[in-house]
């Protein structure tokens, strides 16, 4: 037997040897953070129904695969010979797949080739699987015991798959097992039907509905170096990435077709490494041109309110502005700090997620602002990636970040003197 991959030993190195600025970032906005920013997490739900024909393929009632990925990794500071470095402390990957049971035995069969290529070990009576620093567990079920306990019923003759892998010295919490079928249980995200928008070439109408609010989404991650969020959909194959748009992507839901699991058993270096890699992203990136300029904004009274945000890349905190973290898979719809007297909310480079905070917004009154190319580039070629969320009533701008928000400081300075 050929064992493919490398070692993964626990922690998983990230950053070597941090020289001491990085020290104290890690110190000032990761380690003793308002929030367990050493966390990461990410939810993905997928499932064949008619509301999802389009990307799942859904075509008759007995149509109903599904596929849920939930992973938490945590960071921490590692000692070393020399300096610290930042390490994957606890590793947690959740697998869950539902369809006929003649592919979920296929996908036994495929997980138990994965685990033997890959040199796993099998513990005593059975479903667990070691290798060195991980472990690998594997539950069948003819009935889910999370749909009989939600009242839901798939097709006759379908059964459901679960993989956990984990480091070793890692317990997921009852709650940790639960959050990904809570979100599930939330239903299917709708997409909005657009309005008509009116377009605007600058922001300098927000001259005018002084002081306004911000809400930021992955296009200023984009700007600072970041991957975009449809990497971790690369990562976790949570589509077939086929086409060039992104809403051209079909769902990943026959087992037989995904290659995630079989990544991780037979190459887990190689996988770990992508794993963190966003991670790595967010702490290696340093605040952009468009980052100073709210902060200048906010400085200067403009700006009010912290930043609303569901990106994870701490930018903002880095420029030194308060953060909304919107990303709580505990909460359907999160809290936002709104503040009296606000005229509009800015929404810079962001797309589907959190639209609720752009209706609480007119529901308060308040103008809506789009900042957004609407498109990225591609090999050089701009692909165009229309907005979902604007409606009648609000504006959008279609710059980037870094063209238009430093524009407005200019723009405002002029205006006071």
């Amino acid at each position: 037997m050929i064992l493919q991959g490398g070692i993964v030993d626990i922690p998983y190195i990230v950053i070597d040897q941090l020289v001491p600025d990085q020290q104290q970032v890690w110190k000032t906005y990761f380690g003793d953070a308002d929030r367990p920013r050493y966390i990461e997490e990410g939810i993905w739900r997928r499932t064949r129904e008619k509301a999802t024909a389009g990307q799942s393929g859904w075509a008759a009632s007995d149509d109903a695969r599904r596929r849920i990925i939930h992973y938490r990794y945590r960071y921490g500071l590692v000692p070393t010979t020399a300096a610290p470095a930042i390490g994957l402390t606890d590793l947690y990957l959740f697998h869950s797949v539902s369809a006929p049971a003649d592919e979920i035995d296929a996908h036994h069969d495929a997980l138990w080739d994965s685990l033997a290529t890959g040199g796993w070990k099998e513990a005593p009576g059975g479903l667990l699987w070691t290798r060195r620093d991980l472990k690998c567990r594997i539950t069948e079920h003819d009935v889910h015991p999370q749909d009989a306990a939600a009242g839901r019923i798939l097709p006759a003759g379908y059964r459901s798959l679960d993989v956990q892998i984990a480091s070793v010295s890692y317990a997921a919490p009852p709650a940790v097992r639960q959050l990904p079928w809570n979100v599930l249980s939330t239903g299917i995200r709708f997409k909005d039907r657009p309005g008509t928008p009116t377009r605007v070439p600058t922001l300098s109408v927000l001259a005018d509905l002084r002081p306004f609010q911000v809400e930021i989404g992955c296009g200023t991650s984009v700007e600072a170096g970041i991957p975009p969020l449809h990497r971790l959909h690369e990562i976790y194959r949570v589509t077939d990435r086929q086409g060039h748009e992104p809403r051209e992507h079909r769902f990943t839901l026959s087992p037989t077709a995904d290659t995630l699991l079989h990544e991780v058993l037979t190459e887990p270096e190689e996988k770990t490494a992508e794993f963190v890699e966003m991670f790595r992203a967010c702490f290696l990136a340093e605040p952009t041109p468009a980052m100073w300029a709210l902060k200048e904004l906010k400085d200067a009274g403009h700006l009010v309110g912290p930043v609303i945000t569901n990106n994870f890349d701490v930018l903002a905190a880095r420029a030194g502005l308060d953060e909304c973290f919107m990303r709580r898979y505990d909460q359907a719809v999160p809290d936002v700090e709104w503040v009296d007297g606000a005229k509009a909310l800015l929404v810079v480079g962001l797309h589907a997620d959190r639209r609720k905070v752009q209706a609480r917004a007119r529901e308060r009154g308040m103008q809506v602002v789009y900042l957004d190319p609407e498109g990225f580039w591609r090999d050089g070629q701009f692909l165009s990636y229309p907005l979902e969320g604007p409606q009648d009533g609000d504006l959008v701008c279609r710059a980037t970040a870094a063209e238009a928000l430093p524009a407005l400081v200019n723009l405002l300075k002029q205006q006071t003197g």
